[in-house]
């Protein structure tokens, strides 16, 4: 059965589930699916996960993500980008970037951003777009996102260019939107690439034209990612055929953390047999106590259980 990530350039004009069904469509393997959702106006880095590999989607869709936005400055549009209907226009040309800089320091780290109205949400089992559309009175409640890194990367009036490093449920539509309100003159998205998930970059991913090229002629299993890529941040557990045992039937297990490094209860680490077959997702209960969370493989002999506190990054 496969279980591997492909690294998708997402083209514009395409939606995050039109590439889903491209990719489920030609690969052979009914579980398709991608981490991340991207506007069809978007591009860039979509992960699309295949087979068992689907079960680690909730891992990546935490995972920090680097945007490249294109801001138009005094424009205001109903869903905060160029796909939607202009609300109003203002003079930006008074917009100096030295008050830009001043007004980007409220959406740096912890803040609080409302989504846009017009998004995939839902509302009582209906998304907030199809509410809006249909001319429905629609409230979106701010909630807590992160924001990493807020920088100018060109600016000639009235487009700026940003590059957003952030963390999951952030909406650089509406960072236009509120940094353009901050201004005074509104603002609006234009353009948005998605260059980085996680360890994705999109130097690394491959456009829909190569790749159905590629399933053509079968050479597309080449670019296929092992899923554990995707938890090398974390901790890595080296099992003994007892405690891959135990792991397989799902019991608890003792690992000493490497170093005298403590463990959190909570934290996550990703398990291996001693011949370096991925076996599992494994979450702390205790003082050096975890247990099987997501099971992978069958277990390879071995000797001992070490917690490698060096794992790498």
């Amino acid at each position: 059965m496969l279980s591997a990530i492909l690294n998708v350039n997402k083209p514009r004009g395409w939606t995050s589930f039109d590439v889903v069904k491209f990719v489920r469509g030609r690969c052979g393997e009914r579980r398709v699916g991608h981490a991340g959702t991207l506007d069809p106006a978007a591009t860039g880095v979509l992960p699309v996960l295949i087979g068992r590999a689907t079960r680690l989607t909730e891992y990546l869709v935490d995972a920090t993500k680097t945007y490249e936005a294109t801001v138009e400055l005094g424009v205001v549009t109903d869903t905060y980008d160029a796909e939607g209907d202009v609300v109003s226009r203002a003079d930006a040309s008074g917009v100096t970037e030295a008050g830009i800089r001043g007004a980007m320091s409220a959406f740096s780290g912890e803040i609080m951003q409302a989504p846009p109205v017009y998004s995939a949400l839902k509302q009582d089992g209906v998304p907030l777009y199809k509410r809006a559309r249909r001319g429905e009175e629609v409230r979106t409640a701010p909630r807590p996102v992160r924001v990493e890194k807020l920088d100018i990367m060109r600016y000639d009036p009235p487009i700026l260019e940003l590059r957003v490093v952030c963390g999951k449920g952030f909406y650089v539509r509406s960072l236009a939107h509120d940094l353009g309100a901050a201004l005074g003159v509104g603002g609006s998205l234009s353009a948005l690439v998605r260059s980085r998930v996680g360890s994705f970059r999109i130097e690394d991913a491959v456009d829909i034209e190569t790749l159905r090229a590629e399933f053509e002629d079968g050479s597309w299993r080449d670019r296929l990612i092992a899923p554990d890529e995707i938890l090398l941040g974390w901790r890595a557990a080296i099992l003994g055929e007892q405690s891959a045992g135990r792991l397989l039937n799902g019991l608890e297990t003792v690992l000493q953390p490497a170093g005298g490094v403590p463990t959190a209860s909570g934290e996550l680490c990703r398990a291996y047999s001693d011949a370096g077959d991925f076996l599992a997702v494994l979450r702390c209960e205790g003082p050096n106590t975890w247990r099987p969370e997501k099971v992978f493989a069958q277990p390879v002999a071995g000797h001992s259980a070490i917690l490698d506190s060096d794992s790498e990054t």
